[in-house]
């Protein structure tokens, strides 16, 4: 396959910090929307008790951020500056005195006792410790001489807080489309609408270009305490949503709700403008120009005669746009015919032979032509090892292939020409168990002959070896299936998967897939809707051939649907949900608290057995013998119980008395 968009930019205005960090830690906030609490949320299935909690930390970020408004108006040496800064302040204020009145607004009522779970506690005090200039890396109190050192306090306090305000108008944006507009029955559309407001919308970015004139005339050491702390408050705040408790079961993160006794998750992807930001063949055609010189100069090669660099150059520039022409009247003939109404598998796969005769046609063009001939492998591993993928793709295959709990299979395929390319590219970043099919070059002595072993060059090819691996697979269980991939080549692949992804933006895949039935769903709506489905139905299957594609704009998406965030990377937390039968709010409330506590003990699997012998302890306490107890891992929060704080030193006398053996 040749040729390839290359990456694309955001242009923002110059002098502007606060929304190039937002572009720059956008991944991270991510995992925030698609963590297992959002997702409820979004779908209106989230628990009351779990929303009123939600909602009830927002008192204590109010009072924060009104002290740390306070402070950094004290900080500010210009009058317009203060004055921006104290009508910043007046909102928040505003904001928390008729808080309880907007929840009521809502159609809630806030209990009276407000506690702060250890998330919000985190920022909280990240947030009031920067606005007191207690900064990792800098010491402010104590050597402040200058309204200007006094000047960069306040732009580190607005550089902490804006990352909160966008956090919360994305996320409320995300949700607001995929709600249906006059539906009216979703019980959380009220703070939907309150947080994706214009009015929210435009808090922020007060917030953000206040951030931006505080930072003028900031050095570039300080721009980095800022970028430091606007980074480190969206840290705080992903965890913060994913620790929100909840009561209902869940379809994300998907590697952790699946039961690997009954599926077991094998994920297959495609390569070229998947992975890569450019087609592998644009690389070996730099390879080839770049290294011309050096073949012709050895004496080494003469039985592999090579072109000049520049009659290379050339040759390659004709092939790809050769290749360009005919894809495109390829493409524009199957959209000739008739477009059909519904889904059709067998149509799509009919008209793809015209896509296969076509790549195979190129292929042989490019062998002919000899423009593969005499690259070294050397050179190649060493432009694989080089190779920069899609930002998180990488990071996602390391989190997947270190993780032994998980046990996921993962096969990489591709039309590209050099399997060696690809096999280089992973091996850099520790990924050698990642199987890769391709086709291959052939070489004499370490020295390329111009021709491939064509192994996979359609996508009815792709297609066989996609069910020839998973044949082999289900030989040893059942398995869960998710293929991402983004060209045309893997569009028969993306459909026979359990889970097809989409990533990127190819017009071609979007233009034949429309023309043959296919429904391209943004990746958090399905998810929404596969939500809705999981609590009324009880189930949620994941099937292949159901003419739907799920489509996502980065890696970040893949990473936080299938793994999700994990606070502390270190364990998979073991934890207990509760379901509500017919007990009153108070009282769900209070053992909701009491599990929600057991989450924060659980550090490391060893610790298991002395949970449940707390546990015990509380429950008895308690006296809920028909309490019905779930074992999940996507269930986690930070209620504290007063009771259970009883309880606490004979947990620790256990614990601290059994460690020693």
């Amino acid at each position: 396959m040749l040729g390839g968009p290359g990456p694309t930019s955001v242009v923002v205005d110059e002098g502007a910090i606060a929304r190039p960090f937002w572009i720059k830690f956008r991944s991270d906030s991510v995992l925030a929307l698609y963590s297992p609490f959002v997702l409820c949320l979004a779908s209106g299935d989230l628990n009351s008790n779990a929303f009123l909690h939600f909602v009830s930390q927002d008192v204590h970020f109010l009072k924060a951020f009104a002290l740390a408004y306070e402070l950094a108006e004290d900080c500010a040496d210009d009058d317009d500056d203060k004055s921006g800064i104290r009508d910043l302040r007046k909102r928040v204020v505003q904001r928390l005195k008729s808080h309880d009145t907007l929840v009521r607004e809502w159609g809630f009522e806030l209990p009276d006792e407000k506690v702060s779970s250890d998330a919000t506690v985190k920022y909280t005090d990240f947030l009031l410790a920067a606005a007191s200039g207690r900064v990792q890396g800098e010491n402010v109190p104590g050597k402040i001489a200058t309204p200007f050192e006094r000047t960069k306090v306040a732009a580190y306090i607005l550089g902490a807080i804006a990352p909160c305000m966008r956090l919360y108008s994305s996320i409320s944006r995300e949700i607001q489309a995929v709600l249906v507009p006059a539906d009216n029955s979703h019980i959380y559309k009220k703070w939907v609408d309150s947080y994706s407001s214009e009015t929210f919308e435009e808090f922020a970015l007060q917030v953000e270009d206040m951030v931006d004139k505080l930072s003028i005339s900031l050095t570039g050491e300080e721009l980095k305490v800022i970028e430091k702390l606007y980074y480190q408050a969206i840290k705080l705040e992903v965890e913060f949503f994913a620790t929100q408790p909840i009561s209902l079961q869940t379809i994300v993160p998907l590697a952790r709700v699946l039961d690997p006794a009954e599926r077991r998750l094998t994920i297959f992807c495609d390569f070229d403008l998947t992975c890569t930001a450019f087609d592998s063949s644009a690389i070996l055609a730099e390879i080839a120009i770049i290294t011309a010189p050096k073949a012709n100069s050895d004496g080494s090669e003469t039985q592999l005669a090579r072109m000049s660099s520049a009659d290379l150059r050339s040759t390659w520039g004709v092939l790809s746009t050769q290749y360009t022409e005919e894809f495109e009247q390829c493409i524009e003939s199957i959209m000739d015919s008739r477009k059909v109404e519904n889904f059709n598998y067998e149509g799509l796969k009919k008209a793809l032979e015209q896509v296969a005769e076509f790549e195979k046609r190129a292929n042989t063009r490019v062998v002919n032509s000899g423009v593969l001939k005499g690259l070294h492998l050397e050179d190649i591993k060493r432009a694989g090892q080089r190779l920069i993928l899609q930002e998180g793709c990488r990071g996602f295959f390391q989190k997947i292939v270190k993780n032994d709990t998980l046990k996921t299979l993962v096969h990489v395929l591709s039309y590209s020409w050099c399997g060696d390319l690809i096999r280089s590219a992973f091996s850099s970043g520790d990924l050698d168990e990642l199987k890769v099919h391709a086709n291959e070059l052939t070489y004499e002595e370490s020295v390329t002959t111009g021709d491939i072993v064509m192994k996979v060059e359609s996508p009815m090819e792709k297609l066989q070896d996609f069910n020839d691996i998973l044949n082999e697979c289900n030989s040893s269980g059942k398995h869960l299936t998710v293929y991402i991939g983004g060209s045309v080549g893997d569009l028969l692949c993306l459909l026979q998967a359990d889970i097809g992804i989409v990533i990127g933006s190819s017009s071609s895949l979007r233009r034949l897939g429309d023309h043959f039935g296919v429904s391209f769903v943004p990746l958090f709506s399905g998810l929404v809707k596969k939500q809705r489905e999981l609590v009324k139905d009880g189930s949620c299957n994941w099937k292949g051939l159901s003419g739907i594609l799920y489509t996502v704009s980065s890696w970040a998406e893949i990473h936080a649907f299938i793994l999700g965030s994990v606070c502390h990377p270190e364990i998979y937390r073991s934890v207990t949900r509760v379901e509500k039968k017919n007990y009153s709010d108070a009282r769900y409330t209070q053992i909701t608290q009491t599990v929600s506590l057991f989450n924060s003990l659980i550090k490391c699997i060893h610790v298991q057995l002395f949970f449940n012998i707390f546990f015990f302890i509380v429950v008895s306490d308690f006296e809920v013998s028909n309490l019905s107890i779930n074992h999940d891992k996507d269930f986690s929060g930070n209620f504290v119980g007063s009771r259970v704080r009883d309880h606490l030193s004979i947990f620790v006398l256990i614990f601290l008395s059994v460690s020693k053996f």
